[in-house]
């Protein structure tokens, strides 16, 4: 059965926050990279004219947290400002991948300090903002730990330790949960994981099965079904959101498989929704999804239509949410841009909207089913 409505529009937009320590030892702020921390007023004016009235936003912690305990959400509050004036529902991210410095996942305070961020962050929202709060904890926890336990992507540079970051950012996910629970009873839990699959290079069947449910085991965790010592809970696992991208499957452990699928040798996207909604039985929608160049109209045409086969399956979906709104550096090399927003940024920032990928926008018909946006 379809839950109620979640989210004021289908189709959403979010905006790239990763704060963390890069592969070179140097921080990132791409809210601040992009400027949309100056230029918040006007994307959210680009959004609503398209139709799109639900966004997913990040904090920074990196950034508010100015010394253990200490919080400035002035910057937050400009962009929920913005939000309420312009009728838009913000999804927050706690973290979306990086900390404060001298912090990462096995540190022995890192689970404090982020139980006491999830309560000052729900304070502040509740003293500041009459709307419903929607939270997501921690950002994709599969995928950074893999970056920070097996890649030496960012802090600690692990490699061979994935799966003691995940536990550890599981075990603060859950405390950060019971918190915002506490302070903000009514608030709706997102959580946000990748959506993969792994298809088999000739192995061994067992070993690949173990390695596709790899991409579960956060929210196995959180939902009280792994790892119980940790205190998860069902309830927990309030709306799920699953990120996808065309390189999200790939053979073993070599390249990601070709898109444009001309070989048919990837599985649609419908059935790893029918798969996620058929294990968890959660509303759901897709947290990220986008492509780069020239080809961002056609694959947004083409997870639009597999998310419609999906919903007519009996998969409860609530929407899609189109990531990035605007360009964004890569993180490693701040100089690069690669044309992956609905709109690019030219030297100065300015929004330069990718005609064919908005025309495709406006073809869809979800387009023209949104709430009426909140008047303030």
């Amino acid at each position: 059965m379809r839950s109620p409505q979640l989210f004021n529009s289908y189709w959403q937009g979010g905006f790239e926050c990763a704060d963390h320590i890069n592969r070179h030892g140097e921080r990132v702020n791409l809210l601040q990279e992009t400027e949309h921390d100056l230029r918040v007023v006007e994307d959210y004016a680009l959004l609503t004219e398209l139709g799109i009235f639900t966004v997913r936003e990040g904090i920074c912690w990196s950034n508010v947290e100015k010394s253990p305990g200490i919080y400035d959400f002035s910057e937050v509050w400009r962009r929920m400002r913005a939000a309420q004036n312009s009728g838009i529902q913000q999804i927050w991210d706690l973290i979306h991948f990086g900390y404060p410095d001298g912090l990462f996942p096995t540190h022995p305070h890192f689970a404090q300090r982020f139980e006491q961020l999830c309560r000052a962050f729900a304070r502040f929202y509740t003293e500041n903002s009459s709307e419903q709060l929607f939270v997501v904890p921690i950002n994709e926890i599969s995928f950074l730990s893999w970056l920070s336990g097996e890649n030496r992507g960012t802090v600690p540079f692990a490699i061979h330790n994935g799966c003691d970051i995940k536990y550890h950012l599981c075990k603060a996910a859950i405390q950060g949960i019971r918190v915002l629970k506490e302070e903000a009873p009514d608030c709706r839990i997102v959580m946000v994981e990748p959506l993969i699959e792994i298809h088999s290079h000739g192995g061994c069947p067992v070993e690949l099965q173990k390695r596709n449910e790899y991409q579960f085991e956060a929210m196995d965790i959180i939902g009280g079904r792994m790892c119980p010592e940790l205190g998860g809970q069902e309830e927990f696992l309030d709306i799920l959101g699953f990120n996808y991208y065309w390189n999200c499957q790939w053979r073993g452990d070599g390249d990601s498989l070709c898109w444009p699928d001309d070989m048919d040798e990837r599985i649609p996207v419908h059935q790893l929704l029918l798969k996620a909604y058929e294990r968890y039985g959660k509303p759901m929608f897709i947290s990220e999804t986008g492509h780069f160049g020239q080809g961002r109209a056609e694959w947004i045409a083409e997870i639009a239509n597999e998310s419609r086969i999906a919903a007519e399956m009996g998969v409860d979906l609530h929407g899609i949410c189109i990531y990035p709104v605007t360009d964004r550096p890569d993180w490693d090399d701040l100089s690069y841009y690669s044309n992956c927003g609905i709109f690019d940024l030219d030297a100065e920032c300015n929004r330069i909207p990718d005609m064919a990928y908005v025309d495709e926008l406006r073809r869809q018909p979800e387009f023209h089913t949104q709430r009426e946006p909140v008047n303030y």
